[in-house]
């Protein structure tokens, strides 16, 4: 008598790994940059708390209301904090909900998101830094001060932070609230700041050191794109109001 070989089924498993989100922000081609800049200056500003109206104000006290890049490298300074807040705190959250997976998991994805956002705003700094340091923009061979533009960034930087964990720590709505503020009015700026110089439309762009940020044939299509992410960025934080 001959036996029979028995094969096993294959298993099927008994769960799927859930797809890994992206955070990667779309880069726009020439003609829809101009649409979306269009789009910014044809639609009202967000009602903004009181909070973010003292911070404008603080920023145009101490920097001017004039819109030039040295400003608007204060501004992607500040700009991080948040992400950066938002991250560590929910790092800890992780920890005390260790006996729940799925809690993890979904915390787990919002880290992702909030890297990915100050990841995006990092860029917006390294390239402004770069071409501040080319002399560029309005105010173009001026020398900044050190203590203006470094040193009290960095402490406004400061405070921001701990404000921005306060609130989130109280309620993670408010803290999303004042940041979709800022990225409103970060839009807004930039896509003001591209209409006044409208001889950037025929200044090249090219760096190396941001390359991989993407390709742009003008200066003014940069800060579009830039101006663009801000508004996505906003629109992240609204949906967690």
């Amino acid at each position: 008598m001959s036996l029979a070989t028995i094969v096993p089924a294959p298993r099927s498993p008994l769960t799927t790994t859930p797809p890994v989100p992206t955070h990667d922000l779309p880069k726009l081609d020439r003609q829809q940059l101009r649409a979306e800049q269009q789009r910014t200056l044809d639609t009202p500003r967000r009602r903004y708390s009181i909070a973010a109206k003292l911070l404008f104000v603080g920023m145009d006290l101490l920097y001017g209301r004039k819109r030039s890049l040295s400003k608007f490298r204060v501004l992607e300074i500040v700009a991080r904090v948040p992400y950066q807040t938002w991250e560590t705190v929910t790092y800890k959250q992780i920890t005390r909900r260790h006996r729940h997976p799925l809690d993890i998991r979904r915390m787990w994805d919002r880290v992702l998101e909030f890297r990915a956002q100050q990841d995006n705003e990092q860029w917006h700094l390294m390239i402004i830094d770069e071409l501040v340091g080319q002399g560029c923009g309005n105010g173009a061979g001026k020398k900044e001060s050190r203590i203006w533009y470094d040193v009290l960034p960095r402490l406004i930087a400061f405070g921001y932070w701990h404000f921005a964990w306060l609130l989130y720590a109280l309620k993670p709505q408010w803290s999303h609230r004042l940041n979709a503020d800022f990225e409103d009015h970060a839009e807004h700026e930039y896509a003001l700041l591209v209409a006044e110089n409208p001889q950037w439309e025929t200044t090249a762009y090219a760096s190396e050191l941001s390359a991989d940020y993407g390709t742009f044939a003008s200066l003014s299509d940069l800060f579009r794109q830039i101006g663009h992410d801000e508004r996505l960025h906003k629109q992240e934080s609204e949906q967690h109001l």
